[in-house]
């Protein structure tokens, strides 16, 4: 964080204000008049500005109006001994954040600073960004016409609409315009409309006059302010209210605004890129949107493919945010196994690019080793694929058997759910009364697992064969689990672990 100018010719003042800040741990530094302060602006910019208005040579206001002129978003704090109606009118004219008039209290005057600074932050998080814009990756073909449109784009103003499902990367494609187009050294300022209260809506968009409503005790820029001469990329669009999509077409239409509570219309120099996951057509349909607003922006449209449409993308995306994540870290990147990333790929990702990133944040933190293989992902993720097979191989009937598997453990062959008990009598691929004729069900059921992409064979079957052996001990003891414990060859804290992550029921203690 930059340190607070203070400017005043008064060396009382300027002390009292360091030392009050330097026990907020706030940096400061200090000048005797304005014509310093002017020279210094050249080489950097404080966070804040607090000015005496009252000085030898160049006064506050002047420096207020040049600060103004080129820094429009730096919180100015105009100070003064002569607690006059001209100068409070002057100064607020001139844009100061707040009129403070001497003799002044050091707590109200530290506070107003604080509230100056948090506006001054907020404004520089705004209209900086990303000091990178990041990588879009894709090698898919869906995502190398998103590329080609991009090129094709790149020197136009043109208003450009973003479909797609949430976390696809809608944001990401905005920026990649706004860089390569003629505007990419000006700002560019993203607001997602659905993460707003629609009452303050309309002052984020448009800005605010000082008093316009409760609360509203300086003026604010809007982002349409904000991102002159830039970009204003709109996501979520699809929810804005319906009267403010009134307010947003007339912007469109002929380039003017108001701030709220303003009288004074403002000019637009702005191109403005939109984003949403909704279908706009149908909302057009059902009275939710303006279909003139949407003729509006609908003027070019990118549709970005989810993550399901460009699963090839996946082990690249993989990796990327893999060492993204690291670097922010400051540890080693770790990597995935070709199980691991064929495990991925064959997920729906519902979340799509935002979901893989934030598991790769997770995977960082949390996997064990640095080769991550697919036991160590999230349990939700493993559990929903396996979910399907193990379901099958625990519940149902078969062809031709009309019980259900009992409580001995099932194992599927080409669809038929056989209980191991009636396996051991005469199964699918074992003569009846061979002992081993389970075998063959269970390589049936492997090879049927593994030819369908099945991952996590061994985990799977290898819990269904956990549970169905100490089931039947826990029988032949009548619950008793330490017994079964010793009939099985195994521990007995082992069986107590084996019992609550099987979720078995009916053990007891000996």
């Amino acid at each position: 964080m930059k340190p607070i100018w203070i400017v005043d010719d008064d060396e009382s003042i300027r002390w009292v204000l360091e030392k009050a800040l330097a026990r907020e741990n706030l940096a400061t530094k200090s000048f005797a008049n304005a014509r310093d302060a002017i020279a210094a602006l050249e080489f950097e910019t404080p966070q804040v500005l607090v000015s005496d208005i009252r000085m030898p040579g160049d006064s506050g206001l002047d420096l207020l109006q040049l600060v103004k002129s080129r820094f429009p978003g730096l919180p100015v704090i105009i100070i003064t001994a002569f607690s006059d109606l001209d100068s409070a009118v002057a100064a607020f004219q001139g844009g100061a954040f707040e009129y403070l008039a001497k003799p002044f209290d050091i707590d109200k005057a530290v506070e107003l600073i604080r509230r100056a600074l948090d506006e001054s932050l907020r404004e520089t998080s705004v209209e900086s960004g990303p000091s990178e814009t990041p990588e879009i990756l894709g090698q898919a073909p869906a995502m190398q016409e998103v590329f080609r449109a991009i090129g094709r784009l790149s020197q136009s103003n043109v208003t450009v609409l973003i479909t797609g499902e949430s976390g696809s990367g809608k944001e990401l494609v905005a920026r990649a315009l706004h860089k390569h187009s003629p505007r990419a050294q000006q700002p560019f300022i993203a607001l997602n409309t659905a993460a707003i209260p629609k009452d303050l809506l309309e002052s984020e968009l448009f800005g605010h006059e000082r008093g316009a409503f409760t609360g509203a005790q300086t003026t604010r820029r809007g982002r349409f302010e904000q991102a002159e001469n830039g970009t204003l990329f709109l996501d979520e669009i699809g929810d804005m209210p319906f009267d403010l999509q009134t307010r947003l077409l007339r912007v469109l239409s002929d380039g003017h605004f108001y701030r709220v509570g303003g009288h004074q219309p403002l000019k637009a120099n702005v191109r403005v890129i939109t984003a949403t996951h909704q279908n706009l057509e149908q909302r057009v349909r059902e009275g939710l949107f303006r279909e003139d607003l949407y003729h509006r922006l609908n003027v070019i449209r990118l549709r970005l493919p989810s993550l399901r449409e460009r699963r090839e993308d996946i082990p690249i995306l993989v990796r990327h945010f893999l060492v993204q994540s690291a670097k922010q870290l400051g540890v080693e990147a770790k990597r995935m196994s070709d199980a691991t990333v064929q495990f991925l790929s064959g997920l729906d990702l519902p979340g799509n690019v935002r979901q893989l990133e934030n598991l790769c944040n997770w995977i960082t933190v949390m996997a064990p080793g640095q080769t991550v293989e697919v036991k160590d992902l999230p349990l939700e993720l493993t559990q929903e694929q396996a979910g399907g097979g193990a379901a099958a191989l625990s519940t149902g009937t078969g062809a031709g058997l009309s019980a259900p598997a009992e409580s001995y453990g099932a194992i599927q062959h080409h669809g038929t759910v056989v209980p191991v008990a009636a396996a051991e009598a005469g199964g699918a691929n074992g003569a009846a009364g061979s002992p081993d004729a389970w075998l063959g069900l269970l390589e049936a059921q492997a090879a049927s697992m593994l030819s369908g992409g099945q991952q996590e064979v061994m985990a799977v079957l290898g819990r269904q064969f956990e549970s169905a052996l100490i089931r039947t001990a826990l029988k032949h003891t009548h619950g008793r689990k330490n017994d079964a414990a010793v009939r099985l060859g195994i521990g007995r804290n082992t069986i107590t672990r084996k019992i609550a992550e099987l979720g078995i029921d009916g053990a007891k203690d000996d």
